[in-house]
Protein backbone atom coordinates (compact mmCIF):
# COMPACT_ATOMS: atom_id res chain seq x y z
CA UNK A 1 0.00 0.00 0.00
CA UNK A 2 2.78 2.08 0.62
CA UNK A 3 4.74 1.98 -2.74
CA UNK A 4 1.22 3.01 -3.92
CA UNK A 5 0.51 5.65 -2.03
CA UNK A 6 4.04 6.91 -3.32
CA UNK A 7 2.87 6.47 -6.72
CA UNK A 8 -0.13 8.50 -6.26
CA UNK A 9 2.30 11.44 -4.88
CA UNK A 10 3.87 11.74 -7.71
CA UNK A 11 0.27 11.15 -9.86
CA UNK A 12 -0.21 14.86 -8.56
CA UNK A 13 2.43 16.30 -9.70
CA UNK A 14 1.65 14.90 -13.23
CA UNK A 15 -1.99 16.46 -12.79
CA UNK A 16 -2.29 19.25 -10.34
CA UNK A 17 -4.30 21.75 -11.66
CA UNK A 18 -2.75 24.86 -13.03
CA UNK A 19 -5.49 27.03 -11.02
CA UNK A 20 -3.87 25.85 -8.01
CA UNK A 21 0.12 26.01 -9.35
CA UNK A 22 -0.76 29.74 -10.08
CA UNK A 23 -2.10 30.46 -6.84
CA UNK A 24 1.46 28.86 -5.01
CA UNK A 25 3.29 30.79 -7.92
CA UNK A 26 1.55 33.75 -7.61
CA UNK A 27 2.54 34.12 -3.57
CA UNK A 28 2.20 36.86 -1.19
CA UNK A 29 2.25 40.59 -2.60
CA UNK A 30 3.33 43.07 -0.47
CA UNK A 31 0.68 46.29 -0.47
CA UNK A 32 3.63 49.12 -0.95
CA UNK A 33 4.64 47.85 -4.57
CA UNK A 34 4.17 44.60 -6.82
CA UNK A 35 6.51 43.59 -4.62
CA UNK A 36 9.38 46.26 -2.66
CA UNK A 37 11.76 44.06 -1.53
CA UNK A 38 15.92 45.11 -2.32
CA UNK A 39 16.91 41.73 -2.29
CA UNK A 40 14.47 39.36 -4.11
CA UNK A 41 11.34 41.09 -5.95
CA UNK A 42 9.12 39.24 -7.99
CA UNK A 43 7.56 42.26 -9.93
CA UNK A 44 8.16 42.81 -13.74
CA UNK A 45 10.34 42.76 -16.08
CA UNK A 46 10.73 45.79 -18.70
CA UNK A 47 13.17 45.77 -22.17
CA UNK A 48 14.74 48.81 -24.07
CA UNK A 49 15.13 49.11 -27.50
CA UNK A 50 17.25 52.61 -28.96
CA UNK A 51 16.35 53.53 -32.77
CA UNK A 52 19.58 52.11 -33.92
CA UNK A 53 19.58 49.15 -32.11
CA UNK A 54 16.11 47.86 -33.69
CA UNK A 55 15.69 46.22 -36.98
CA UNK A 56 13.45 49.12 -38.62
CA UNK A 57 14.51 52.28 -36.56
CA UNK A 58 11.73 52.17 -33.87
CA UNK A 59 12.79 52.46 -30.22
CA UNK A 60 10.94 49.67 -27.92
CA UNK A 61 9.79 49.01 -24.67
CA UNK A 62 8.34 46.54 -22.76
CA UNK A 63 6.24 45.67 -19.24
CA UNK A 64 5.92 42.29 -18.07
CA UNK A 65 2.99 43.01 -15.36
CA UNK A 66 3.75 40.33 -13.09
CA UNK A 67 1.51 39.84 -10.25
CA UNK A 68 -1.48 37.19 -10.01
CA UNK A 69 -3.56 39.12 -8.22
CA UNK A 70 -4.07 42.60 -9.49
CA UNK A 71 -6.11 44.45 -11.99
CA UNK A 72 -5.71 42.81 -15.67
CA UNK A 73 -8.24 45.34 -17.57
CA UNK A 74 -7.64 47.90 -20.19
CA UNK A 75 -8.79 51.40 -20.85
CA UNK A 76 -8.66 54.35 -23.00
CA UNK A 77 -9.26 57.73 -21.96
CA UNK A 78 -10.14 60.54 -24.55
CA UNK A 79 -9.08 63.96 -25.07
CA UNK A 80 -10.12 66.72 -23.48
CA UNK A 81 -10.39 70.63 -23.03
CA UNK A 82 -10.46 72.12 -19.48
CA UNK A 83 -12.10 75.55 -18.29
CA UNK A 84 -9.48 78.11 -17.46
CA UNK A 85 -9.01 77.76 -13.57
CA UNK A 86 -9.92 74.42 -13.57
CA UNK A 87 -7.92 71.84 -10.78
CA UNK A 88 -7.02 67.83 -11.33
CA UNK A 89 -7.73 65.78 -8.31
CA UNK A 90 -4.76 63.36 -7.05
CA UNK A 91 -5.48 59.81 -6.46
CA UNK A 92 -3.43 57.52 -4.55
CA UNK A 93 -3.99 54.55 -6.97
CA UNK A 94 -2.05 51.48 -5.55
CA UNK A 95 -1.01 48.85 -8.51
CA UNK A 96 -2.23 45.58 -5.95
CA UNK A 97 -5.28 46.36 -4.63
CA UNK A 98 -8.35 45.17 -6.31
CA UNK A 99 -12.54 45.29 -6.20
CA UNK A 100 -15.33 42.83 -7.05
CA UNK A 101 -16.51 43.54 -10.54
CA UNK A 102 -20.18 44.39 -8.87
CA UNK A 103 -18.68 47.74 -6.82
CA UNK A 104 -17.69 48.77 -10.42
CA UNK A 105 -14.19 47.71 -10.52
CA UNK A 106 -10.46 49.35 -9.70
CA UNK A 107 -10.71 52.57 -11.81
CA UNK A 108 -13.98 53.71 -9.80
CA UNK A 109 -13.20 52.50 -6.51
CA UNK A 110 -9.47 53.84 -6.66
CA UNK A 111 -11.11 57.00 -7.09
CA UNK A 112 -13.42 57.25 -4.20
CA UNK A 113 -10.76 55.43 -1.45
CA UNK A 114 -8.00 57.06 -2.96
CA UNK A 115 -9.00 60.81 -3.04
CA UNK A 116 -6.05 62.64 -1.39
CA UNK A 117 -7.72 65.74 -1.19
CA UNK A 118 -5.33 67.37 -2.99
CA UNK A 119 -5.63 68.91 -6.43
CA UNK A 120 -2.71 70.67 -8.98
CA UNK A 121 -3.90 72.85 -11.92
CA UNK A 122 -5.32 71.40 -14.47
CA UNK A 123 -4.17 72.19 -18.59
CA UNK A 124 -6.16 73.41 -20.93
CA UNK A 125 -6.05 70.58 -23.07
CA UNK A 126 -4.91 66.67 -22.10
CA UNK A 127 -4.05 64.02 -24.67
CA UNK A 128 -5.74 60.69 -25.12
CA UNK A 129 -3.89 57.66 -23.77
CA UNK A 130 -4.05 53.76 -23.14
CA UNK A 131 -3.87 52.48 -19.93
CA UNK A 132 -3.62 49.22 -17.59
CA UNK A 133 -2.31 49.54 -14.21
CA UNK A 134 0.44 52.44 -15.29
CA UNK A 135 -0.28 55.01 -18.67
CA UNK A 136 1.20 53.10 -21.32
CA UNK A 137 0.74 55.25 -24.03
CA UNK A 138 -0.37 58.43 -25.47
CA UNK A 139 -1.91 60.10 -29.05
CA UNK A 140 2.05 61.77 -29.10
CA UNK A 141 3.42 57.93 -28.86
CA UNK A 142 4.75 59.09 -25.33
CA UNK A 143 5.59 54.91 -23.85
CA UNK A 144 6.32 53.79 -20.67
CA UNK A 145 6.69 50.15 -19.38
CA UNK A 146 7.53 49.59 -15.84
CA UNK A 147 9.56 47.49 -13.10
CA UNK A 148 9.48 47.98 -9.05
CA UNK A 149 12.92 48.34 -7.99
CA UNK A 150 13.17 49.28 -4.41
CA UNK A 151 15.17 51.04 -2.35
CA UNK A 152 16.38 51.40 1.39
CA UNK A 153 13.93 50.71 4.12
CA UNK A 154 14.46 53.88 5.68
CA UNK A 155 13.67 55.80 2.46
CA UNK A 156 10.30 54.43 1.93
CA UNK A 157 7.32 56.95 3.11
CA UNK A 158 3.78 55.52 2.97
CA UNK A 159 2.08 58.39 4.99
CA UNK A 160 -0.22 61.00 2.95
CA UNK A 161 2.46 63.61 2.58
CA UNK A 162 3.46 61.62 0.10
CA UNK A 163 0.79 62.40 -2.26
CA UNK A 164 2.08 60.90 -5.70
CA UNK A 165 2.66 57.15 -6.45
CA UNK A 166 3.82 55.48 -9.73
CA UNK A 167 0.54 54.98 -11.29
CA UNK A 168 -0.22 58.59 -10.52
CA UNK A 169 2.49 60.00 -12.12
CA UNK A 170 2.40 57.80 -15.46
CA UNK A 171 -0.91 58.55 -15.81
CA UNK A 172 -0.14 62.59 -15.82
CA UNK A 173 2.19 62.17 -17.70
CA UNK A 174 0.75 60.73 -20.61
CA UNK A 175 -2.39 63.50 -20.05
CA UNK A 176 0.49 66.23 -20.40
CA UNK A 177 3.64 65.30 -22.38
CA UNK A 178 4.91 64.49 -26.02
CA UNK A 179 8.10 63.40 -25.21
CA UNK A 180 9.99 61.21 -22.80
CA UNK A 181 12.28 64.06 -21.62
CA UNK A 182 8.85 66.25 -21.07
CA UNK A 183 7.33 63.15 -18.82
CA UNK A 184 10.43 62.72 -17.04
CA UNK A 185 10.43 66.13 -15.73
CA UNK A 186 7.35 66.90 -15.46
CA UNK A 187 7.31 63.16 -12.94
CA UNK A 188 10.17 64.37 -10.88
CA UNK A 189 9.09 68.12 -10.45
CA UNK A 190 5.67 67.10 -8.96
CA UNK A 191 7.28 64.00 -7.30
CA UNK A 192 9.65 66.76 -5.59
CA UNK A 193 7.04 69.42 -5.11
CA UNK A 194 4.34 67.18 -3.53
CA UNK A 195 6.25 64.14 -2.24
CA UNK A 196 6.55 60.64 -3.35
CA UNK A 197 5.24 57.05 -2.00
CA UNK A 198 2.29 56.64 -0.32
CA UNK A 199 1.79 52.95 -1.96
CA UNK A 200 4.88 52.41 -3.73
CA UNK A 201 8.60 52.17 -2.97
CA UNK A 202 11.63 51.89 -5.69
CA UNK A 203 9.98 52.43 -9.03
CA UNK A 204 11.86 52.29 -12.46
CA UNK A 205 9.92 53.29 -15.58
CA UNK A 206 11.06 52.88 -19.18
CA UNK A 207 10.18 56.50 -20.78
CA UNK A 208 10.14 56.36 -24.52
CA UNK A 209 8.85 58.46 -27.53
CA UNK A 210 9.99 57.74 -31.55
CA UNK A 211 13.89 59.42 -30.94
CA UNK A 212 14.75 58.36 -27.20
CA UNK A 213 14.85 55.33 -24.54
CA UNK A 214 15.69 56.22 -21.17
CA UNK A 215 15.30 54.71 -17.51
CA UNK A 216 13.80 56.84 -14.63
CA UNK A 217 14.57 55.57 -11.41
CA UNK A 218 12.22 57.50 -8.44
CA UNK A 219 12.36 56.86 -4.65
CA UNK A 220 10.77 58.17 -1.69
CA UNK A 221 12.66 60.07 0.69
CA UNK A 222 11.61 58.89 4.06
CA UNK A 223 8.18 58.94 6.36
CA UNK A 224 9.56 62.78 7.82
CA UNK A 225 9.31 64.32 4.74
CA UNK A 226 6.39 67.39 4.66
CA UNK A 227 6.04 69.73 2.03
CA UNK A 228 6.93 72.58 4.63
CA UNK A 229 10.66 71.11 4.57
CA UNK A 230 11.16 72.74 1.67
CA UNK A 231 13.36 69.75 0.78
CA UNK A 232 12.51 67.52 -2.76
CA UNK A 233 9.92 64.79 -1.59
CA UNK A 234 11.44 63.03 -4.08
CA UNK A 235 15.22 61.47 -5.23
CA UNK A 236 14.99 60.16 -9.21
CA UNK A 237 17.79 60.16 -11.82
CA UNK A 238 17.14 59.57 -15.53
CA UNK A 239 19.30 57.55 -17.77
CA UNK A 240 19.55 57.53 -21.56
CA UNK A 241 19.57 54.09 -23.36
CA UNK A 242 22.33 55.16 -26.05
CA UNK A 243 20.54 54.85 -29.63
CA UNK A 244 22.38 51.85 -30.95
CA UNK A 245 21.89 49.84 -27.66
CA UNK A 246 19.22 47.63 -25.48
CA UNK A 247 18.75 47.85 -21.97
CA UNK A 248 16.53 45.70 -19.46
CA UNK A 249 15.41 46.37 -16.13
CA UNK A 250 14.40 43.30 -13.85
CA UNK A 251 13.40 44.61 -10.53
CA UNK A 252 16.88 45.89 -9.61
CA UNK A 253 18.26 49.36 -10.23
CA UNK A 254 20.28 49.57 -13.48
CA UNK A 255 21.74 53.77 -13.26
CA UNK A 256 25.42 53.11 -12.40
CA UNK A 257 28.12 55.74 -12.09
CA UNK A 258 26.06 59.72 -12.96
CA UNK A 259 27.33 62.75 -15.13
CA UNK A 260 24.83 65.85 -14.03
CA UNK A 261 27.45 67.61 -16.54
CA UNK A 262 25.91 65.37 -19.37
CA UNK A 263 22.10 66.37 -20.22
CA UNK A 264 22.20 64.54 -23.13
CA UNK A 265 21.88 61.00 -21.18
CA UNK A 266 21.34 62.21 -17.49
CA UNK A 267 18.53 63.88 -15.86
CA UNK A 268 17.93 64.02 -11.97
CA UNK A 269 16.28 65.44 -8.94
CA UNK A 270 18.85 68.14 -7.10
CA UNK A 271 19.20 66.38 -4.41
CA UNK A 272 20.31 63.19 -6.08
CA UNK A 273 24.04 62.78 -4.36
CA UNK A 274 23.58 64.99 -1.41
CA UNK A 275 20.44 62.84 0.10
CA UNK A 276 23.05 60.01 -0.35
CA UNK A 277 25.69 61.79 1.02
CA UNK A 278 23.20 62.84 4.34
CA UNK A 279 21.79 59.74 5.12
CA UNK A 280 25.52 57.94 5.03
CA UNK A 281 24.19 56.06 1.74
CA UNK A 282 27.40 57.81 0.52
CA UNK A 283 30.87 58.83 1.65
CA UNK A 284 32.30 61.69 -0.88
CA UNK A 285 35.61 61.14 1.03
CA UNK A 286 35.98 57.64 0.16
CA UNK A 287 37.64 58.33 -3.26
CA UNK A 288 34.83 56.08 -4.70
CA UNK A 289 32.83 57.92 -7.79
CA UNK A 290 29.04 58.31 -6.71
CA UNK A 291 26.90 55.02 -7.83
CA UNK A 292 23.02 55.66 -8.00
CA UNK A 293 22.26 52.00 -7.18
CA UNK A 294 25.12 51.40 -4.84
CA UNK A 295 24.00 54.04 -2.58
CA UNK A 296 19.61 53.57 -2.67
CA UNK A 297 19.11 50.50 -3.79
CA UNK A 298 22.49 47.80 -3.20
CA UNK A 299 21.55 44.38 -4.63
CA UNK A 300 24.03 41.53 -4.34
CA UNK A 301 23.89 38.20 -6.16
CA UNK A 302 24.21 36.36 -9.45
CA UNK A 303 22.56 34.41 -11.95
CA UNK A 304 24.78 31.46 -11.10
CA UNK A 305 25.02 32.10 -6.79
CA UNK A 306 21.34 32.42 -7.13
CA UNK A 307 20.34 29.04 -8.86
CA UNK A 308 18.97 31.27 -11.33
CA UNK A 309 16.22 33.32 -9.27
CA UNK A 310 18.31 36.48 -10.18
CA UNK A 311 19.09 35.41 -13.67
CA UNK A 312 17.15 37.73 -15.62
CA UNK A 313 19.85 40.37 -16.25
CA UNK A 314 22.66 37.75 -17.27
CA UNK A 315 19.85 35.95 -19.63
CA UNK A 316 18.60 39.10 -21.52
CA UNK A 317 22.56 40.65 -21.96
CA UNK A 318 23.35 37.06 -23.46
CA UNK A 319 20.19 36.80 -25.56
CA UNK A 320 21.00 40.31 -27.07
CA UNK A 321 24.86 40.14 -27.14
CA UNK A 322 25.90 36.35 -26.83
CA UNK A 323 29.61 37.72 -28.52
CA UNK A 324 30.16 39.29 -25.22
CA UNK A 325 30.13 35.92 -23.07
CA UNK A 326 28.49 37.74 -20.44
CA UNK A 327 29.52 35.26 -17.68
CA UNK A 328 26.18 34.13 -15.21
CA UNK A 329 28.83 34.13 -12.21
CA UNK A 330 28.87 37.95 -13.14
CA UNK A 331 27.11 39.84 -10.20
CA UNK A 332 24.19 41.87 -11.27
CA UNK A 333 25.67 45.40 -9.93
CA UNK A 334 28.52 44.81 -12.39
CA UNK A 335 26.76 45.00 -15.89
CA UNK A 336 26.71 47.18 -17.86
CA UNK A 337 23.86 49.78 -18.04
CA UNK A 338 23.20 48.65 -21.94
CA UNK A 339 24.96 47.00 -24.50
CA UNK A 340 25.01 46.88 -28.52
CA UNK A 341 23.41 44.08 -29.62
CA UNK A 342 25.20 41.47 -32.03
CA UNK A 343 22.96 42.33 -34.54
CA UNK A 344 19.55 44.69 -34.76
CA UNK A 345 16.21 43.72 -33.15
CA UNK A 346 12.99 43.26 -34.55
CA UNK A 347 9.55 43.09 -32.61
CA UNK A 348 9.63 39.39 -33.17
CA UNK A 349 13.01 39.06 -31.42
CA UNK A 350 10.98 41.13 -28.63
CA UNK A 351 8.23 39.03 -28.39
CA UNK A 352 10.28 36.07 -27.62
CA UNK A 353 12.25 37.95 -25.54
CA UNK A 354 9.14 38.43 -23.33
CA UNK A 355 8.38 34.39 -24.08
CA UNK A 356 11.84 33.61 -22.20
CA UNK A 357 12.20 30.58 -19.87
CA UNK A 358 16.03 29.69 -20.00
CA UNK A 359 15.45 26.82 -22.93
CA UNK A 360 18.83 25.62 -23.17
CA UNK A 361 20.87 27.04 -20.38
CA UNK A 362 21.64 25.50 -16.89
CA UNK A 363 18.15 27.29 -15.10
CA UNK A 364 15.93 25.78 -17.76
CA UNK A 365 13.45 24.86 -15.36
CA UNK A 366 11.95 22.54 -18.14
CA UNK A 367 14.71 20.02 -18.25
CA UNK A 368 14.72 17.08 -15.95
CA UNK A 369 12.18 16.64 -13.64
CA UNK A 370 11.36 19.61 -12.32
CA UNK A 371 9.41 20.13 -15.55
CA UNK A 372 7.08 17.16 -14.79
CA UNK A 373 6.80 14.46 -17.59
CA UNK A 374 6.00 16.60 -20.36
CA UNK A 375 8.22 19.61 -19.87
CA UNK A 376 6.50 21.98 -18.58
CA UNK A 377 8.42 25.03 -17.48
CA UNK A 378 6.01 26.79 -15.09
CA UNK A 379 5.61 23.30 -12.65
CA UNK A 380 8.64 24.28 -10.78
CA UNK A 381 8.54 27.50 -8.24
CA UNK A 382 11.17 26.13 -5.69
CA UNK A 383 10.61 24.79 -2.18
CA UNK A 384 11.09 24.31 1.57
CA UNK A 385 12.89 21.19 2.16
CA UNK A 386 13.69 20.52 5.83
CA UNK A 387 15.85 23.72 6.61
CA UNK A 388 16.87 24.36 3.57
CA UNK A 389 15.20 26.29 0.69
CA UNK A 390 15.85 25.49 -2.93
CA UNK A 391 15.23 27.59 -5.69
CA UNK A 392 13.82 28.00 -8.82
CA UNK A 393 15.01 30.38 -11.43
CA UNK A 394 13.25 33.32 -11.93
CA UNK A 395 12.51 33.74 -15.72
CA UNK A 396 11.41 36.77 -17.67
CA UNK A 397 8.10 35.23 -18.45
CA UNK A 398 5.97 33.94 -15.67
CA UNK A 399 2.50 32.31 -15.44
CA UNK A 400 1.44 35.11 -13.03
CA UNK A 401 1.77 37.89 -15.19
CA UNK A 402 -1.10 40.01 -15.49
CA UNK A 403 -0.35 41.53 -19.53
CA UNK A 404 2.52 42.26 -21.51
CA UNK A 405 3.25 45.28 -23.52
CA UNK A 406 5.44 46.22 -26.28
CA UNK A 407 5.56 49.66 -26.94
CA UNK A 408 6.46 50.61 -30.61
CA UNK A 409 7.79 54.37 -31.67
CA UNK A 410 8.71 55.57 -35.00
CA UNK A 411 9.49 58.76 -36.65
CA UNK A 412 8.77 58.02 -39.50
CA UNK A 413 4.81 58.51 -39.86
CA UNK A 414 2.40 60.79 -37.73
CA UNK A 415 2.40 59.86 -34.07
CA UNK A 416 -1.33 58.79 -34.05
CA UNK A 417 -0.70 55.65 -36.93
CA UNK A 418 3.21 55.24 -36.06
CA UNK A 419 2.87 54.92 -32.22
CA UNK A 420 1.89 51.38 -31.00
CA UNK A 421 0.86 48.73 -28.13
CA UNK A 422 1.26 44.92 -28.38
CA UNK A 423 -0.87 43.89 -25.92
CA UNK A 424 -1.02 39.90 -24.59
CA UNK A 425 -3.26 38.85 -21.98
CA UNK A 426 -2.06 36.30 -19.29
CA UNK A 427 0.67 34.34 -19.68
CA UNK A 428 3.37 35.26 -22.54
CA UNK A 429 3.69 31.53 -24.13
CA UNK A 430 -0.12 31.03 -23.80
CA UNK A 431 -1.19 33.64 -25.18
CA UNK A 432 -0.94 36.39 -28.44
CA UNK A 433 0.18 40.05 -29.19
CA UNK A 434 -2.87 42.47 -30.25
CA UNK A 435 -1.59 45.69 -31.85
CA UNK A 436 -3.36 48.67 -31.25
CA UNK A 437 -2.14 51.96 -32.15
CA UNK A 438 -1.71 55.47 -30.43
CA UNK A 439 -4.27 57.24 -32.21
CA UNK A 440 -7.64 55.01 -31.67
CA UNK A 441 -10.27 56.32 -30.59
CA UNK A 442 -11.42 53.36 -28.48
CA UNK A 443 -10.54 49.81 -27.77
CA UNK A 444 -12.46 46.66 -27.11
CA UNK A 445 -14.91 46.43 -24.35
CA UNK A 446 -13.92 42.98 -23.66
CA UNK A 447 -10.34 44.30 -22.19
CA UNK A 448 -12.09 46.65 -19.47
CA UNK A 449 -14.15 43.95 -18.23
CA UNK A 450 -12.76 40.92 -15.61
CA UNK A 451 -11.35 39.86 -12.53
CA UNK A 452 -9.30 37.08 -11.16
CA UNK A 453 -11.85 35.35 -9.16
CA UNK A 454 -14.84 35.34 -11.73
CA UNK A 455 -14.47 33.52 -14.52
CA UNK A 456 -15.99 35.94 -17.37
CA UNK A 457 -16.52 34.46 -21.10
CA UNK A 458 -16.95 37.94 -22.05
CA UNK A 459 -13.47 39.27 -20.67
CA UNK A 460 -10.91 39.37 -23.25
CA UNK A 461 -8.36 37.92 -20.54
CA UNK A 462 -9.95 35.26 -19.68
CA UNK A 463 -10.07 33.49 -23.28
CA UNK A 464 -6.16 33.55 -22.96
CA UNK A 465 -6.27 31.95 -19.06
CA UNK A 466 -8.70 29.47 -20.68
CA UNK A 467 -6.00 28.38 -23.43
CA UNK A 468 -3.70 28.41 -20.80
CA UNK A 469 -5.13 26.27 -18.40
CA UNK A 470 -5.80 23.73 -20.80
CA UNK A 471 -2.09 23.59 -21.90
CA UNK A 472 -0.23 23.37 -18.31
CA UNK A 473 -1.04 19.42 -17.81
CA UNK A 474 0.26 18.29 -21.60
CA UNK A 475 2.69 21.33 -21.87
CA UNK A 476 5.33 20.29 -24.47
CA UNK A 477 2.10 18.58 -26.71
CA UNK A 478 -0.39 21.68 -26.35
CA UNK A 479 2.44 24.14 -26.37
CA UNK A 480 3.08 23.67 -30.12
CA UNK A 481 -0.69 24.26 -31.08
CA UNK A 482 -0.40 27.52 -29.18
CA UNK A 483 2.48 28.60 -30.77
CA UNK A 484 1.32 27.46 -34.39
CA UNK A 485 -1.72 30.16 -33.47
CA UNK A 486 0.53 32.78 -32.36
CA UNK A 487 2.62 32.62 -35.75
CA UNK A 488 -0.90 32.75 -37.64
CA UNK A 489 -2.18 35.57 -36.08
CA UNK A 490 1.11 37.50 -34.54
CA UNK A 491 3.08 37.22 -38.20
CA UNK A 492 -0.01 37.51 -39.72
CA UNK A 493 -0.95 41.26 -38.39
CA UNK A 494 3.04 42.12 -38.90
CA UNK A 495 2.69 41.23 -42.14
CA UNK A 496 0.03 43.52 -42.84
CA UNK A 497 0.97 46.28 -41.22
CA UNK A 498 2.73 48.24 -43.86
CA UNK A 499 -0.22 48.44 -46.00
CA UNK A 500 -2.63 49.30 -42.76
CA UNK A 501 0.11 52.18 -42.18
CA UNK A 502 -0.07 53.24 -45.73
CA UNK A 503 -3.84 53.30 -46.16
CA UNK A 504 -3.88 55.44 -42.96
CA UNK A 505 -1.29 57.64 -43.63
CA UNK A 506 -2.98 58.68 -46.99
CA UNK A 507 -6.36 59.16 -45.20
CA UNK A 508 -4.85 61.08 -42.36
CA UNK A 509 -3.01 63.17 -45.07
CA UNK A 510 -6.60 64.50 -45.70
CA UNK A 511 -8.70 63.68 -42.81
CA UNK A 512 -7.02 63.04 -39.32
CA UNK A 513 -9.74 61.72 -37.70
CA UNK A 514 -11.48 59.64 -40.31
CA UNK A 515 -7.56 57.67 -40.26
CA UNK A 516 -8.11 57.22 -36.47
CA UNK A 517 -11.29 55.68 -36.60
CA UNK A 518 -9.48 53.23 -39.60
CA UNK A 519 -7.12 52.12 -37.26
CA UNK A 520 -9.61 52.13 -34.60
CA UNK A 521 -11.96 49.52 -36.64
CA UNK A 522 -8.83 47.59 -37.76
CA UNK A 523 -7.34 46.96 -34.34
CA UNK A 524 -10.82 45.98 -32.56
CA UNK A 525 -11.79 43.41 -35.43
CA UNK A 526 -8.28 42.15 -35.57
CA UNK A 527 -8.36 41.48 -31.27
CA UNK A 528 -11.88 40.33 -31.33
CA UNK A 529 -10.86 37.87 -33.83
CA UNK A 530 -8.00 36.67 -31.73
CA UNK A 531 -10.40 36.65 -29.04
CA UNK A 532 -12.88 34.44 -29.97
CA UNK A 533 -9.95 32.11 -32.11
CA UNK A 534 -8.75 31.25 -28.67
CA UNK A 535 -11.71 30.20 -26.90
CA UNK A 536 -12.08 28.33 -30.00
CA UNK A 537 -8.28 26.82 -29.08
CA UNK A 538 -9.52 25.83 -25.71
CA UNK A 539 -11.96 24.07 -26.53
CA UNK A 540 -9.97 22.22 -28.83
CA UNK A 541 -7.33 21.48 -26.30
CA UNK A 542 -9.81 20.27 -24.14
CA UNK A 543 -11.35 18.14 -26.43
CA UNK A 544 -7.38 17.09 -27.84
CA UNK A 545 -6.15 16.53 -24.29
CA UNK A 546 -9.04 15.00 -22.09
CA UNK A 547 -8.10 12.28 -19.79
CA UNK A 548 -4.40 11.92 -20.45
CA UNK A 549 -5.48 10.95 -23.74
CA UNK A 550 -4.94 12.35 -27.75
CA UNK A 551 -8.45 12.33 -29.29
CA UNK A 552 -7.82 12.41 -32.81
CA UNK A 553 -11.15 14.06 -34.25
CA UNK A 554 -10.54 12.86 -38.02
CA UNK A 555 -9.62 9.23 -37.20
CA UNK A 556 -12.15 9.04 -34.37
CA UNK A 557 -9.42 7.09 -32.37
CA UNK A 558 -7.76 8.05 -29.41
CA UNK A 559 -4.40 6.65 -27.52
CA UNK A 560 -2.72 7.44 -24.35
CA UNK A 561 0.50 9.78 -24.25
CA UNK A 562 3.47 8.70 -22.97
CA UNK A 563 6.18 9.39 -20.73
CA UNK A 564 9.43 10.32 -21.46
CA UNK A 565 12.22 7.71 -20.41
CA UNK A 566 13.77 10.23 -17.72
CA UNK A 567 10.46 9.90 -16.21
CA UNK A 568 10.04 6.44 -16.25
CA UNK A 569 13.69 5.80 -14.65
CA UNK A 570 13.01 8.20 -12.04
CA UNK A 571 9.27 6.26 -11.30
CA UNK A 572 11.08 2.55 -11.17
CA UNK A 573 13.51 4.10 -8.89
CA UNK A 574 11.73 5.99 -6.76
CA UNK A 575 8.66 3.86 -6.08
CA UNK A 576 11.11 0.49 -6.47
CA UNK A 577 8.36 -0.77 -9.05
CA UNK A 578 8.91 -4.30 -10.54
CA UNK A 579 8.01 -5.43 -13.94
CA UNK A 580 5.13 -7.38 -14.93
CA UNK A 581 5.99 -8.77 -17.62
CA UNK A 582 7.31 -8.25 -21.58
CA UNK A 583 4.42 -6.55 -23.16
CA UNK A 584 2.13 -6.68 -20.02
Amino acid sequence: MKRYGNLMKWSLLIILPAAILYAVSAGPQSQSGWNCSPVYPEGCTSILVGKDASVDGSVMTTHTADCGICDFTFHFVPASDHEEGAERKIYHISQIKTWPPETGGKWVKAREEGDTGKTIPQVPHTYSYIHGVFGYMNEHQLAMGESTIGCRRKMRNPTPAATFDITTLTLIAMERCKTAREAIKLMGSLAEKHGYGFHDSGEMLAVADAEEAWIFEIMPVGPLWTPESGKPGAVWCAQRVPDDHVSVCPNESRIGEIDMDDEEYFLASPNAVSYAVENGFYDPESGEPFNWKKAYSPSEGSAANTQGRRGRLWRFFDMAAPSQNFSADTPNMDFPFSVKPDKKVSLSDVMAMTRDKYQGTRFDPADGLTGGPFQNPNLFWGFKHGEDRYNAPRCISVPNVEYTTITVCRDWLPAPIAGMVWLAFGAQDTSCYMPLFAGMTRIPESFSIGDHWVFDRDSARWAFDYVDYHVQPVYDHAIKEVQAAQKRWEQGAMDKLPAIEETAADIYADDPARAREFLTDYAVNFAENVIKAWWNLGDSLLVKYNHFRVYDAEKRKAGRLDYPDYWKEALVEREGLEPSGAGR
